[in-house]
């Protein structure tokens, strides 16, 4: 079920209603019951897969709790178990089509359509046994409960990817109705769907037309969508994870920011601390610490940034476009952490001036969205087009007036249209600017807050793109 679906509009008042109704012993089996209602709207004969995982996890974390001398070996079935169903969906193909391609061979491809969420429950899945396994959490005895913590509708599709000691404690505390949970949620929920209707659908029109004929677009043109995109691609996925943490919030259960205003970042380390936080700090937790981290040395440092984040990229897409957008911020990362780039820029990377600040704001957002070129693209020499047309200042595309470009990318559009839509979008970083990620604090003024709650839904229902659009990271 899409969050931005009619369906959604109903099924979220209706369970949330239901929650408090219920007795406090029945209110999990209800949100898994409703949660796999949730995911049966994609492809319900998946549900099977999920629970399959579930039961594996699930008497994994207690045979790693129970049996210490053989603990290790339950956690690596578990994890080969995950990662396994992983490659099989995700990652097969891949390496068949590279294998038939390096060596002319026709080995068979599999005809299956990706699970939705798969690579995030997954990785939420193995976090839990991880944890268990670092003894960190208890392992969870009923079965209704370790499930609902893989399948909770709001977080099941897109994350945020959740830690079990986060969850799973929430879970077993009696939930009480509260007035300020329910603006809170609601507050959260709301600009969500302004990210997500005004700002991101708006602006995919513009990006889908200019990257499927790039060389029709004058050079301006081409820049102009490549910064739409990594607009877009923030407000659609901060987008659901305000809608996600909004709904949960309603029943009483907090999930986790994971995004801290990344478009606002002053280095590509701060960027990476702020965007996607569940997934960066799932990264470090499970792969960058475990393997030395900091403490082997510089070099050892480098090779263990640059494994981090090509395998970023190879989680979030089986393509080598992908793996070149993780592979462009791990060079620039790399880069950072350099001894001859810390003695040149030292002083400048430290410097607070506004002025400077704004300066490396301004270089890092360059860099994330000339990256997310080749995140958006199948193709690489797409990818390469793109990026060339974009700094091709002497192209001689018909479509050279600003005006007749718009008008060609988007009919419908007329010139108010465009207007508010950098209107929004300059409303956006300066909310977000302003306030913190949550954006749960309620103003202290009442009268604040009614305008803003009047302003962020008519602004939804005048300039809203109510076509059903899916989330990015859905294919994911």
């Amino acid at each position: 079920m899409l969050f931005n679906s009619f369906e959604f509009l109903f099924f979220l008042p209706i369970v949330s209603i239901l929650f408090f109704l219920l007795p406090h012993q029945f209110r999990i089996i209800f949100l898994l019951v409703v949660s796999c209602i949730f995911y049966c709207y994609f492809i319900p004969i998946y549900l099977l897969l999920l629970l399959f995982i579930i039961v594996v996890d699930y008497f994994a974390g207690i045979k790693i709790e129970d049996n210490l001398t053989y603990k290790k070996y339950w956690l690596i079935f578990s994890i080969t178990a995950n990662l396994g169903i992983l490659a099989i969906f995700k990652y097969y193909n891949f390496f068949i089509t590279n294998f038939n391609e390096l060596f002319g061979t026709s080995h068979y491809l599999l005809k299956i359509i990706l699970p939705i969420g798969l690579s995030f429950h997954t990785f939420q899945a193995m976090a839990y046994t991880i944890e268990v396994y670092r003894g960190k959490v208890k392992a969870e005895r009923s079965i209704s409960t370790y499930a609902l913590y893989v399948l909770f509708y709001p977080q099941l599709v897109a994350g945020p990817i959740e830690r079990p000691q986060n969850l799973l404690p929430q879970f077993h505390k009696k939930q009480i109705f509260s007035s300020l949970n329910l603006l809170t949620g609601l507050r959260l929920i709301l600009w969500g769907y302004f990210k997500k209707l005004v700002i991101a659908d708006n602006l995919s029109q513009i990006v889908d037309e200019v990257y499927k004929a790039p060389l029709h677009f004058q050079w301006y043109i081409v820049l102009l969508s490549i910064f739409a995109f990594s607009i877009q691609i923030y407000c659609d996925f901060s987008g659901y994870t305000d809608i996600a943490r909004g709904s949960a919030k309603i029943v009483g259960i907090d999930l986790m920011i994971n995004f801290n205003r990344p478009l606002l970042a002053n280095s590509i380390r701060n960027f990476w601390q702020r965007w996607h936080i569940s997934l960066s700090t799932w990264f470090r937790d499970y792969v960058y610490i475990p393997l030395g981290g900091n403490k082997k040395g510089k070099a050892k440092q480098m090779l263990l940034i640059f494994i981090v984040f090509t395998l970023s990229g190879f989680w979030h897409g089986a393509g080598w476009n992908f793996i070149i957008w993780g592979g462009i911020h791990a060079f620039f990362l790399i880069l950072s952490t350099s001894i001859v780039s810390k003695k040149i820029t030292n002083k400048f990377l430290e410097n607070s001036n506004l002025i400077v600040n704004g300066i490396k704001i301004i270089f890092v957002n360059i860099i994330v969205a000339y990256a997310f070129v080749f995140f958006r693209n199948d193709s690489i020499i797409n990818g390469f087009n793109i990026i060339k047309q974009s700094i091709n200042l002497n192209s001689n595309s018909k479509l050279d007036q600003f005006p007749v470009a718009m008008n060609t990318v988007i009919p419908q559009f007329g010139n108010y249209t465009l207007l508010a839509l950098f209107f929004y979008i300059i409303f956006l970083f300066l909310f977000e600017y302003k306030n913190d990620a949550s954006i749960t604090k309620m103003n202290k003024y009442p009268i604040i807050d009614t305008v803003w709650f009047a302003f962020v839904f008519i602004s939804i229902f005048f300039y809203g793109v109510f076509t059903k659009e899916s989330f990015i990271y859905f294919q994911f």
